[in-house]
This record gives structure tokens, C-alpha cells and sequence, in this order.
């Protein structure tokens, strides 16, 4: 069973925002939302690794759209 794109699209959307806000310093306790979003984003895809989540969340969200 896989998580609907559409929820995929917005933690694709937070996991983008929280990791600008770790590499431009931001002082918001940042790591902790991250690894939280790096976490979902795995489980929801049945990947093991951010990339392969990313990946996966991404192609979903393309084959709704088309």
C-alpha cells in the first residue's frame, strides 16, 4: 500500500523547506524536524534512504499528474 501522492508532494515540500533552513544557518531547532520528515518520507515509500524517497515520492506525485 503506498501513501497517496498528494500527502507525498507536501512532505517532498517540507523536507525541501527544513533542509534550506538547516544549510542557511537558521537558528530554529531544525535537525530534529528534518530527521522526522527523512523518517515519514522513508516509511511512506518503503525506501530505507532519503534519496530513494525522494525518488519514489517524486514519480508518484508525476504519474497523478499526468
Amino acid at each position: 500500500m503506498m501513501t497517496h501522492p498528494t500527502v507525498l508532494a507536501r512532505l517532498v515540500a517540507e523536507y525541501e523547506t527544513e533542509s534550506e533552513l538547516r544549510t542557511a544557518g537558521s537558528r530554529r531547532p531544525v535537525r530534529q524536524q528534518l530527521e522526522d520528515v527523512v523518517y515519514t518520507l522513508c516509511v511512506s515509500t518503503g525506501t530505507q534512504d532519503i534519496d530513494a524517497a525522494l525518488a519514489v515520492a517524486r514519480a508518484a506525485e508525476y504519474r497523478m499528474a499526468r
